[in-house]
């Protein structure tokens, strides 16, 4: 039997709530400063080589070629984000990813969207504990300027999430959603 304990990464990914006194949380900063430094390079570059290659180094994977971002991007910290092929980010998009987030393939999103796998409890005496909750955005997805997508979602395949919508829920596959909070406007046929 191991006694080798998780990360506080680790901890985060399998959607462990981690207490303001985590012995660790002191790691959470760490990283994301690292990412910082990272993001400067990134958001300051105009070759595209450049920006997936920097995107790999903080994602710690390989971003495929096909993935085009405009920067800035900015990312609390890119261990729990993985980005699939042919996926294209506008300007100004914000991932906080210690939850987790997964991009499928063929991925459209808007510029000024939000995808936050974090989040706090609602009791202001826990309240300054992290909650993760994991974002998956299927193939073919397509997210709208400004749209924020909250933790525990998954937004379908083929679903549009129209501009400026708050989306807390699931999003079927083939739908649109729109609005705040989010819910199903029209199906895709």
């Amino acid at each position: 039997m191991s006694t080798t304990k998780n990360s506080i990464f680790e901890s985060l990914k399998n959607g462990e709530t981690i207490t303001a006194n985590h012995p660790d949380r002191s790691q959470l900063r760490e990283a994301s400063f690292a990412t910082i430094t990272l993001l400067q390079k990134l958001n300051n570059s105009a070759n595209p080589t450049e920006i997936v290659e920097i995107l790999s180094e903080i994602t710690d994977t390989k971003i495929d070629d096909s993935v085009s971002i405009f920067p800035p991007l900015y990312i609390n910290n890119g261990k729990n984000l993985n980005i699939g092929k042919n996926i294209f980010i506008n300007f100004d998009c914000t991932f906080l990813a210690l939850g987790g987030i997964t991009i499928e393939d063929n991925v459209l999103i808007g510029p000024k969207v939000s995808l936050l796998s974090e989040g706090h409890p609602i009791n202001p005496s826990e309240r300054q504990s992290l909650v993760p909750g994991k974002i998956h955005i299927k193939k073919n997805a397509w997210i709208g300027a400004n749209a924020i997508i909250l933790p525990g979602v998954t937004i379908g395949e083929n679903a549009i999430v129209a501009a400026g919508a708050v989306v807390s829920k699931d999003v079927p596959d083939n739908t649109i959603v729109g609005g705040v909070p989010a819910k199903v406007i029209r199906v895709i046929e």
